[in-house]
């Protein structure tokens, strides 16, 4: 018997995933920290994953875009630049560190620097974010239903039942900008500044990491295992360290399986 559409396209996301392990973030790959919820959604026969972030530290210079024959700066646009990405908390206070250009810090904020064609330079700490296909619309319903139960408040259900989980736990702060005639990078901030917030994004790192671990613990007791999770009880019973402890365990006996049959 033929599949049907839907089991199709899920056979075909799934070997991408495991035989390129790539998607398309400045990164390229697939963040570690995604891997167990993915594999946990991918296991139920009427959801698979689209796409994900665990969450990233970036700082980035605006490019400039063309509106009514004006050159305004804003998003990626022509000649916007990624200066530092990180999805590892481990690397945030150290991100000045690998600046390509040389910096000019807390230069006094002048006029001339505030308006539509001035390049900032965005400091921006952005959560965990999941895509999942659903066979149909009560499948996505009840994914959005379990993720706004944990808080997932910025969730939606798109066409072609795709659900988009994610949660508002951002910063998005302006803390400079590319001169245009020396080409230097200009910040309007100093280092005490950019350490503060960088306390602040490890803070939304911890926060965005149990709002992974809460949905994971939400879809699989209310999606994947509905039944065992209402009769399972007593010393039988897994605690949420135990339990987290062995999707890790399994997570990476998979990842090491996939690298040996490549």
């Amino acid at each position: 018997m033929a599949q049907n559409a839907f089991d199709q396209k899920k056979d075909h996301i799934l070997a991408e995933i495991h035989n390129n392990m790539q998607d398309l973030s400045p990164k390229g790959t697939i963040d570690e920290l995604c891997w167990p919820i993915m594999d946990l959604i991918n296991s139920h026969r009427d959801m698979v994953t689209t796409s994900s972030c665990s969450g990233r530290l970036s700082v980035f210079v605006e490019g400039n875009k063309l509106s009514n024959e004006d050159v305004k700066s804003g998003g990626k646009g022509e000649g916007g630049k990624w200066l530092f990405v990180t999805h590892n908390r481990e690397e945030v206070m150290r991100w000045t560190e690998k600046l390509p250009e040389a910096v000019v810090y807390e230069k006094a904020v002048e006029t001339a620097t505030v308006g539509s064609n001035v390049r900032y330079i965005l400091y921006k700490y952005e959560p965990f974010i999941l895509h999942v296909k659903c066979r149909d619309f009560l499948t996505a319903s009840k994914l959005f239903s379990t993720a706004m139960a944990c808080g997932f408040r910025e969730s939606g259900i798109g066409s072609n039942n795709i659900v988009a989980v994610r949660v508002n736990i951002k910063l998005d702060i302006p803390i400079g900008y590319l001169d245009q005639n020396t080409q230097k990078l200009v910040f309007f901030v100093n280092n005490c500044y950019i350490q503060l917030i960088d306390r602040m994004t490890l803070s939304k790192f911890s926060e965005n990491t149990k709002k992974m671990q809460e949905l994971y613990d939400k879809i699989e007791s209310q999606l994947i295992n509905p039944q065992q999770s209402a009769t399972l009880s007593g010393p039988l019973h897994e605690t949420k360290e135990e339990r987290r402890e062995r999707k890790k365990k399994e997570g990476l006996e998979r990842q090491q399986q996939i690298k040996q049959d490549k």
